[in-house]
């Protein structure tokens, strides 16, 4: 779902800013640890594929999961004084709370995955998913921040998500709007008053 708020994010800051230098603004993006983020991506990609391979990873694919979100959180509060970033945080706090309460794993809503498909619900009712989702029950803590709110048509990805990761999203496009959009003031200044080597 974040990937939903970066390219919203990019799309509207590239009409707002003008291509050009809307461009030029999101590739000068300076991030304390940057280099964190991609790693993490390609670490929750190891695990969703490699652990249909090893059971063993498969049996504490939650704790690994969770172990992400804790280095994700201390990236995001690194970088805590740029704009967005606290709702960033406040989103990725949600889902980590509701996964920690539930073993690791976040809780999805039958109802709302019905979108998905039977396919994917069928699995979900088997628990056949391996992954960090498991379908919400009885004895499920915390389950208005699960996956309970169905995206589809006429958005044009169909999805199951939380609240946590609308506040996350919402975050990460004031974010980028921060960066790609200048206001005109700021530009005329920069215009009148160039800096000299």
């Amino acid at each position: 779902m974040v990937y939903d708020g970066v390219l919203l994010g990019l799309i509207v800051g590239l009409f707002r800013g003008g291509w050009r230098q809307g461009l030029i603004r999101f590739s000068q993006i300076r991030l304390i640890a940057g280099w964190m983020f991609p790693v993490l991506l390609l670490v929750q990609f190891i695990i969703f594929y490699a652990q249909e391979k090893w059971a063993w990873l498969a049996a504490i694919n939650g704790y690994l999961f969770m172990g992400v979100y804790v280095v994700g959180l201390i990236f995001l509060w690194l970088n805590r004084h740029h704009k967005g970033f606290k709702l960033i945080i406040m989103g990725v706090l949600m889902n980590f709370i509701v996964m920690a309460v539930n073993g690791g794993r976040m809780p999805v809503s039958l109802s709302a995955s019905e979108v998905l498909g039977p396919y994917y619900t069928d699995m979900l009712k088997s628990g056949s998913v391996i992954s960090k989702h498991y379908m919400m029950d009885a004895s499920t803590r915390l389950s208005l921040l699960g996956d309970i709110i169905p995206l589809s048509k006429p958005y044009p990805r169909t999805q199951v998500i939380s609240i946590g990761d609308v506040v996350m999203n919402f975050g990460m496009f004031l974010f980028i709007q921060s960066i790609m959009v200048v206001k005109r003031t700021k530009d005329k200044q920069q215009e009148t008053n160039p800096r000299h080597a």
